[in-house]
Formats: structure tokens, sequence, C-alpha cells
């Protein structure tokens, strides 16, 4: 086990300097992987506290999901709505300081910045069917208005097949072919930087029997601008990959042209121009 959380009267939590040791013995395999720097960390947490998350997962009843081109029957769980008190402890912990001492032991990226928001974060469920598109995720946290910079994601998934698809895959910075597949298997986690060319997803869509499903922990992680606020606000930004029937996402190429060449006080109307021809989001 790479990280062990602490029982405090009841209250699970993390050990500073553990979480600090553990990213340093992993900081070269992480800076230095390929397409981007990421790392794929078998045994992250104890499989029976994952096990027990996934025994209080939400229900999905009355909960709706993604459902177009580029990602299809995939349900997203703010933990500030989740009943479990342990969901809701280790994701606090997941966003607390002695996480992020890890996260940037590991990747070198200092001052990060949790997201009590989790904003696209939380718990994630797809069923069978269901796919995410190969992109790049969102740039510019929208209601703290920083930059995003690594993604964490941690697999609930046991007794997987390799039948049922579900692959994390990245891709390289000129969508050639995918570089590394990480099939989602139970406490296995992975960590990856996030720029506006680290593209990655489950494109294919999963073959699991309809009782079961592909589940995960997604935390996402930001630092200040600090003299880069010139970069461009991007959205979730999906890619085609060669030899595919990939679907175009014209919505947000709409999007992004609007952004950066309509004048401000014309944007509602070009967003409503949008809308009524069918490109606007």
């Amino acid at each position: 086990m790479i990280l062990q959380l602490q029982n405090s009267g009841g209250y699970l939590h993390f050990d500073r300097d553990q979480c600090v040791a553990a990213g340093e013995a992993l900081a070269e395999r992480y800076r230095t992987a390929q397409p981007y720097p990421h790392i794929v960390m078998d045994d992250f947490l104890d499989a029976g506290l994952l096990r027990r998350v996934n025994a209080e997962f939400p229900a999905r009843d009355g909960r709706t999901y993604f459902d177009r081109p580029q990602e299809r029957f995939k349900y997203q769980f703010n933990p500030n709505t989740v009943d479990s008190g342990l969901v809701r402890n280790l994701l606090a912990e997941l966003n607390g300081e002695p996480f992020l001492a890890f996260l940037s032991a590991m990747t070198g990226i200092e001052r990060l910045i949790s997201d009590p928001y989790y904003a696209g974060g939380g718990l994630h469920e797809t069923l069978a069917g269901g796919h995410l598109g190969v992109h790049a995720d969102f740039n510019v946290h929208g209601d703290m208005k920083v930059e995003r910079r690594l993604n964490l994601l941690i697999y609930l998934n046991d007794d997987w097949d390799p039948a049922f698809g579900g692959d994390l895959e990245l891709w390289d910075k000129k969508m050639r072919k995918a570089a590394t597949s990480i099939q989602p298997l139970m406490a296995r986690a992975v960590v990856f930087n996030t720029t506006l060319q680290n593209f990655h997803g489950q494109p294919d869509p999963l073959k699991c029997p309809p009782d079961r499903s592909r589940r995960s922990i997604a935390t996402y992680y930001y630092t200040a601008f600090e003299g880069r606020a010139d970069q461009p606000e991007r959205t979730t930004t999906f890619q085609q990959r060669p030899g595919t029937g990939d679907k175009r996402d014209w919505a947000v190429k709409y999007d992004h042209f609007v952004r950066d060449w309509v004048p401000a006080r014309l944007q509602t109307v070009a967003r409503k121009a949008g809308h009524r021809i069918g490109i606007g989001r």
C-alpha cells in the first residue's frame, strides 16, 4: 500500500511525513513518464477501505447522466450531495494539505490548490455502453479562476474482466495513437499533468454486463496563474481519433470562437445565434 490513512477517533486522515516520503520515492518515475508526466500506482489505498466506499456508493435514482456523442452514460456525484460520511471523509482528505504535499513531492508542482467545489470531480460511474471521448480538460476553474494542473483517479472495480474494456488511454500530443492504456482495477490510482495538449479518455464503449459499471474517485488540483493569465480559457476539448467515427464537437469549437474573437458585449448574442443553428453550448 502506497499511502495509509490513520484513524483518530473515527476520522481517517493522512500523515504528512509519510505522504512526502511516498511522493519523493515516486518522483522520478512520474516526471520521466511518456507521453506526458503521469504514474499508475497499484494498491494506492487500502482495498478494504475502497470496498467500503463502493458499498456506500450513491444510488443513481433521480440523477442525470451525460448523453451525447462525446460522452455517454456517465454519472457524476459531487461529494457534497452524498450521504456517506466515509465518502465525504475520504474526499476531504484527498483535498487536504498532507495529500497536496504528496502530490507536490511527486510531481514537482508547488503551491497546489485543491477544489472544495469538486468541479467535474467527486465520484464517477459509467454504465455499459458508456464512454468518454479523448479530450483535453478544461483549464480554468470557473469559480476560483485558477489553473488546472493535475488529475487524480482512483478506481473502485473489483474482479474487472479485461473483456469489459473501460481502459483509460493517454494519447500523444499529435493525436496519432494511444501511448498508454490503463485498466480501471480496484485500488489502482492514476495521476497525470493536465494541459491543453495532454489528451486522454475512455473512448471505446464499455462492454461490461448490465449489472456492472465502471466506478472511480476523481479529484483535480490547481495553481495560481503566476503571470500566465493570458492563456486562453478552454472548456473540455474533445478530439477525433484517426481512423474512427468520432464526432467533431462543433459546440465547443463555436464556444472557443466566441470567447476568442467576438467582443464581450456581443458574446451573449453570438451564443444565442449558435443555439438557434444547433451548435451553441
